[in-house]
């Protein structure tokens, strides 16, 4: 599993940062974030965007997501 953290919310649209030199899970694979009342909330991706982040889709609410979250790329398709 590798980790990274929440960069921007845009409604359903979540872009997630990871470290330089992380393997990006692959397009379509799940992601999943925490929030901070414990939900869990399920992330597709859906683009790469730069070199070390990606562009995802929320599978429920982001209210309550916020820059930094942590979210964990699962590498499996969310499908």
């Amino acid at each position: 599993m590798t980790k990274g953290r929440i960069s921007q919310v845009i409604g359903p649209v979540v872009d997630v940062a990871f470290d330089n030199g992380v393997s990006l899970p692959n397009i379509y694979d799940a992601l999943e974030a925490k929030k901070p009342d414990g939900t869990r909330v399920v992330l597709e991706v859906q683009a790469h965007v730069g070199e070390n982040a990606v562009r995802a889709i929320s599978m429920d609410s982001t209210d309550g997501f916020t820059r930094g979250l942590e979210v964990v790329s699962r590498f499996d398709h969310s499908r």
